[in-house]
């Protein structure tokens, strides 16, 4: 054991070196990476791993280089803004959006300056987050999960599954701030199908028994899930409810599948979620998230129906 004294004597012969420590300290800290999500812990706890990867794929060790820093608003849209500035707050280095679109315009909002990245938005241009998917511009980049530009081809999907479905429901988030064109997307596709479908709206869990019942007494051959964080936080419902209706139903994400649903067709949003990761690692290394292009799926993965994901 070294004394009190005998520790005096130890600094003052090490002088400049022991100068050197705190510098070295610094040089260790733990950078705050910040999560906002739209929905609960238990619907972000695999893709949750999946973002980890992405920061050790990217050199990086939890609690060694960096800590996370949750906000959820549990499917309440209206509390994101206030949890974006909450999370601003404590100065992260890097913010990491989940749950589509509104988390994302919620962080944007509250901050010019901290980098952010989302993890699953589709169409970040159209939406005004990013100037261009090349040259994405100021503080925002991510993954565009192109979800609208695959609800064409799953309702065609669909159509080739039940090709008796006279009429095809179609459940969709009004909430959304896209909502208008998501619903519009899936209307023109119909009708360059000459596919009649219904459109019911649940913009919380509680209205989701509403209006699969509604789409129900239309008495719907096939359902279509409108992609969206809430229907992804609920999609053991769903799958059960589209079951107790002997209703063929249809999500963009293979979990919903998984639940019991008759089929996915989309991109891997826990690659996506990977490479959100990957980027935050990125950013906090010293990249810019300007320099950062928005990456879209390239990747093909076989569902539990034999359907490729794009």
């Amino acid at each position: 054991m070294v004394s009190h004294i005998g520790r005096r004597k130890l600094l003052a012969a090490l002088g400049g070196a022991a100068a050197a420590w705190p510098l070295a300290a610094r040089a260790q800290q733990v950078s705050v990476v910040g999560f906002l999500g739209s929905a609960s812990p238990e619907t972000y706890s695999a893709f949750l791993t999946a973002l980890r990867q992405g920061l050790s794929d990217a050199g990086l060790v939890e609690l060694r280089n960096y800590r996370i820093e949750f906000r959820r608003a549990f499917d309440q849209f209206d509390r994101l803004p206030a949890l974006a500035a909450e999370l601003v707050g404590q100065k992260p280095a890097v913010i990491v959006t989940a749950g589509g679109l509104q988390p994302a315009l919620a962080a944007k909002s509250a901050t010019a300056t901290i980098p952010i990245v989302f993890a699953s938005v589709s169409d970040p241009v159209d939406l005004g987050l990013v100037v261009s998917l090349n040259r994405p511009g100021g503080n925002v980049t991510g993954v565009d999960a192109l979800l609208r530009d695959v609800n064409a081809k799953r309702l065609e999907l669909m159509r080739q599954m039940v090709p008796q479905a006279e009429l095809i429901g179609v459940l969709a988030n009004p909430a959304r701030a896209d909502a208008r064109k998501v619903t519009g997307d899936i209307e023109a596709a119909a009708r360059a199908l000459g596919q009649k479908v219904t459109v019911a709206q649940a913009g919380s869990a509680d209205e989701i028994d509403g209006a699969i019942a509604e789409l129900v007494k239309q008495r719907i051959g096939a359902l279509l899930i409108a992609s969206d964080s809430l229907f992804s936080s609920q999609r053991e419902k769903l799958a059960a409810l589209a079951a107790r209706n002997s209703m063929p139903s249809s999500f963009n994400i293979r979990e919903f599948a998984v639940a019991g649903g008759l089929m996915s067709y989309g991109a891997s949003l826990a690659d996506s979620y990977r490479q959100a990761g990957f980027y935050a690692g990125r950013i906090l290394k010293g990249e810019r998230p300007a320099d950062l292009p928005v990456v879209q799926p390239t990747n093909a993965i076989p569902d539990s129906m034999g359907f490729p994901w794009v």
